[in-house]
């Protein structure tokens, strides 16, 4: 009699991994746990935040009681021109806390290990430098976050002035927000390249000066030359050659904040748009022009990425030398 063949048993599935929430992967990371439990201790995190935002309300008022005592309007301070001034005077401030305080945070976060000798213990350890990188990132800039998150009524207040509408405050916040990442991501890739903190304060504020005041000063000196090229002959140029000046200037636009602040605004004000405007050529022709902030912000995370990426590279070529 012959033996019956047994059935093949089927392979299983590995079973899939559970899909961890935002705050999950958060917490499982030992470095954002360490760096925010040592920021948050006690009560230096909540008396940074109260000063914070009371200076900022001192300064709110300050900038309005300014506004109303040089107005020159027989019929009094308009709330609608009040309103953009406060606004634009938060937003100004909040640009330099992020340009020039967030690359504090992390211009040390790496060199910071390796004075304190805690550096070669981390090698040591099953902790990818993925992780490292992103714990101090996502540590360094969670607290700048907040102090933005928290000035955000601050900004609201001018509702209650009018002269601004929610797209303003949407996209001033995003601009702040993917300023913040650049700014960051450029001072831990200095902490990263550098074995010390004060040369890679040096080379990180210096990227700062360069990006917040040199571009601007660079856009200053484009504004004459364009000028007298455009007009300064009898002939204007070729609309082809104009249509490039015009995205070389927005370009430089693009790559700084204040101004990319300052020609959004422009585009809100004078073409109630958030998105662009269209400009006329010298032949009746037209070229599309989209506001600063949407290119700006693709830049900010492109240039946010390629540092990240590098600086892990970095981390992991020297553990392995």
């Amino acid at each position: 009699m012959a033996e019956s063949a047994l059935p093949t048993p089927k392979p299983q599935k590995a079973p899939k991994k559970p899909t961890l929430s935002l705050r999950e992967r958060l917490a499982a990371n030992p470095v954002i746990l360490k760096e925010l439990r040592g920021r948050m201790r006690g009560n230096r995190g909540f008396i940074t935040l109260t000063v914070y935002l009371g200076l900022m309300g001192l300064f709110t008022v300050l900038l309005y009681l300014a506004y109303t005592a040089s107005t020159t309007n027989v019929y009094g301070p308009s709330n609608q021109i009040a309103g953009k001034v406060v606004f634009a005077g938060l937003v100004g401030v909040e640009l330099f806390l992020v340009c020039f305080i967030a690359p504090a945070f992390t211009a040390g976060a790496i060199s910071g290990e390796r004075e304190r000798q805690t550096y070669e213990l981390l090698r040591t350890t099953l902790l990818p430098a993925r992780s490292l990188v992103m714990g101090k990132l996502t540590s360094a800039l969670s607290f700048i976050v907040l102090l933005l998150f928290a000035a955000v009524p601050l900004q609201s207040l001018a509702f209650l002035l009018g002269g601004v509408a929610p797209e303003e405050v949407m996209i001033s916040l995003v601009v702040l927000l993917v300023t913040a990442l650049a700014s960051g991501s450029a001072g831990i890739f200095f902490s990263a390249i550098m074995r010390r903190t004060l040369g890679a304060s040096v080379l990180t504020y210096a990227f700062a000066l360069v990006s917040v005041l040199g571009l601007p000063l660079l856009m200053l000196t484009f504004i004459p030359a364009y000028d007298i090229f455009f007009y300064g002959y009898g002939s204007s140029p070729s609309p082809l050659l104009q249509a490039v000046l015009i995205y070389g200037f927005g370009v430089l636009v693009c790559l700084n904040p204040l101004a990319t602040a300052l020609f959004t605004e422009a585009i809100l004000v004078n073409e109630h748009s958030a998105l662009g405007m269209s400009y006329s050529l010298s032949n009746g022709a037209t070229i599309p022009l989209v506001s600063p902030w949407i290119p700006y912000t693709f830049i900010c995370l492109f240039f946010s990425l390629a540092m990240i990426l590098i600086t892990i590279q970095i981390v992991k070529r020297k553990e392995t030398s």
